[in-house]
Order: C-alpha cells, then structure tokens, then sequence
C-alpha cells in the first residue's frame, strides 16, 4: 500500500495525507506576516493565489486588495494598519502615489478602511484604487478603480476626506476621518549632524588648552567664533 501510495505521488497524483499537508502549508503561509516592504510585483506574485481565498459571500475586502496593489505588507484589519506601520514603513500625512491612505473605524464602518493612492490631481483631490466601499449593482466587496477623493479638511492637512460613492455618482457627504497615509518605503532612520563646535572642544581639550587658566578663556572664544561665523 506505501509503494502505491509513493508511485502515486511520483505520477503526480496526490494523497488525501498529501492534500491535507499541502492545505496546512499554504495556511501557514498566508497567516504569517513580513517585517519588511515587498516590491509591488513580488507582493502581487504571493498575493495571487491569496486573493480568491479572501472571496467570501460578501466579495472582496478592502485589506488584501490594498496590500495587493500597493506592494505594503501588512495583515489584519484595516484599523490596525496605521499602528502596525510604526517602525516598519514610513509614514505621514500627505498622499503620494502608491501610497496607503488609513481611515480609522467611524459610524458604521466598524473595521476601518484601506485605499491605495493611484493619482494625485491637486492639493485637495486624488484617485484611490479600493475594494468594499461601494456596493456596485447591489453587491459588496467590489473593486473600485481611480475614484476621488476629496479633503475637507479646514487646514488642508488631509485629516477628513469625502470619497466616491457609486450609488451616487457623487462624492459621499460623510466626512470620513484620516489617520494618515502609510508609504511603501522602510523609515528614515536619525543620522547624526555634525557637531562643528563640540569638534572644536574636543581638540581643544585634547590638546590642553581648556585646562589652562581663565585668561586663555578667551582664545577659546575666539576659536569657536571664527568656526561658526
């Protein structure tokens, strides 16, 4: 029965043990989440065969089909992206192209949202690519391509937006809060300055010259002061 079994599988022709351990791998996988950015084609490879997994009666949502289109490796609901970004991608509060825009849970929308930035028009306006916003010939979980949004913010600092929506073909009136934007780039880490005085005291000292007594205080001065002016 093993030697059936191993030339069956040699055939090309899986087990049900085969099929269960396949199954369990590839669970596995999709359940593990990456510390670090992925180019978008690699994130659109690996998100393949994910995205029909993440079907379900109510369509597509809107958290793998941003992680798809935007390369930006994040897991869970959308609510939690923004917090999860920290240290990993850089962040702000300004939409570039590629970028992920963030929206906290708010009113009825209990999990937040995510939409990838596909356009900037102006200042106040740019082109989101999204999945279940809008239910399109009555059906959720749709995909949704280069649709507006626009901020309404009071400082144009694009902390409440207004955004498409089909059934209207209009701009919703809710104005719908933004944590910020996530970019598919790791942080800026802090590069220390040049310290052009503390230079100037270090060899100062090394050469004894902060030891001697206080009228040559002044040279020191002197020193200093021609460096920064």
């Amino acid at each position: 029965m093993r030697r059936l079994t191993s030339l069956r599988l040699l055939a090309g022709e899986p087990s049900s043990i085969a099929r269960t351990v396949l199954s369990s791998a590839l669970t596995m996988a999709l359940s593990c989440g990456y510390a670090a950015p992925l180019a978008a084609s690699e994130m659109a490879r690996r998100s393949a065969g994910y995205m029909a997994s993440t079907l379900s009666d109510n369509g597509l949502q809107c958290v793998p089909y941003a992680r798809r289109v935007s390369g930006i490796a994040i897991y869970g609901d959308a609510h939690t992206w923004w917090d999860q970004a920290t240290d990993r991608y850089e962040r702000g509060f300004r939409p570039r192209v590629g970028a992920v825009m963030a929206l906290p849970p708010h009113g009825k929308m209990q999990l937040g949202h995510v939409a990838a930035v596909s356009r900037i028009i102006d200042a106040r306006t740019i082109l989101l690519r999204h999945a279940n916003w809008s239910p399109i010939d009555g059906a959720r979980g749709q995909i949704e391509n280069d649709v507006p949004a626009v901020d309404v913010s009071p400082n144009n600092d694009w902390s409440q937006v207004r955004v498409w929506f089909a059934p209207l073909q209009a701009l919703g009136a809710t104005h719908w809060p933004v944590q910020g934007f996530i970019y598919n780039r790791t942080p800026a880490r802090l590069v220390r300055t040049s310290d052009p005085i503390g230079n100037i005291i270090a060899r100062l000292m090394r050469s004894s010259t902060l030891s001697r007594p206080a009228p040559s205080v002044p040279a020191v001065d002197s020193a200093i002061m021609k460096r920064v002016m």
